[in-house]
């Protein structure tokens, strides 16, 4: 038997509900049979994890009972020799029996059943319930500013403070900084940040930066890395 390709189930069941289309077909009990023994991850594929759950929800006769459907997307067709067309033979459809209360008559009508659209809505949520879980990866970058001050005089240690006192929702102050020679006795001060990109906007916090009017002359960005 085959391995299971889970890869391609997913990129399939991402589109329908079952391997054959929207009902189930002989493709999904071969490879419920093929599954049975390795169960698909919800974590990695959690299509194929619903389309597995909702399948094994089946019992076994139900299962034997699906026809073949389409052939899947992509299959090569096969050259065979010309045959007589011959009218098709219309399937008997046998009603379910009467005892058995986990038969399901899945072909009587062209659309699912109620129970069918119920473990449909059922594996949808297990779907959603399982990207929830996925971890959301936060778009961040740091930053370093290059602030001068106006005079010689200006106390940087001071303005540093000021400049650590600016809080925003998704800043995150380097609780150090560096003083650097300009000219003439005149230091500047270089400040860095990591900031959340869909938080903070880098022209808002360069503007409040120099809104100490009185000790800072200008604010530049020195480096802007994402991380």
């Amino acid at each position: 038997m085959e391995a299971a390709n889970f890869d391609q189930y997913e990129k399939t069941l991402t589109e329908q509900q079952f391997l054959g289309g929207q009902l189930p077909t002989s493709a999904d009990k071969e490879a419920y049979d093929l599954l049975k023994n390795t169960p698909p991850s919800v974590e990695s594929h959690p299509h194929t994890f619903a389309w597995f759950a909702l399948v094994h929800r089946f019992n076994e006769s139900v299962r034997a009972s699906w026809a073949a459907g389409a052939a899947p997307k992509g299959a090569e067709k096969k050259q065979a020799a010309p045959v007589k067309k011959e009218e098709p033979k219309k399937e008997e459809v046998k009603p379910a029996a009467a005892n058995d209360d986990d038969e399901l008559d899945l072909f009587a009508d062209e659309e699912p059943s109620e129970e069918t659209k119920k473990l449909l809505e059922e594996s949808k949520k297990k779907v959603e319930e399982a990207q929830k879980k996925k971890p959301t990866v936060i778009a961040k970058s740091f930053i370093l500013f290059e602030v001068k001050p106006y005079e010689a005089e200006t106390d940087l240690d001071e303005l540093f403070k000021k400049i650590l006192a600016i809080e925003l929702d998704g800043l995150v102050w380097k609780q150090d900084c560096k003083k650097e020679p300009i000219a003439y006795g005149v230091y500047k001060l270089i400040v860095g940040c990591v900031v959340e990109d869909d938080k903070v906007s880098v022209d808002d916090l360069q503007e409040k930066i120099g809104e100490f009017e009185e000790e800072v002359q200008s604010v530049d960005i020195l480096t802007f890395n994402k991380i």
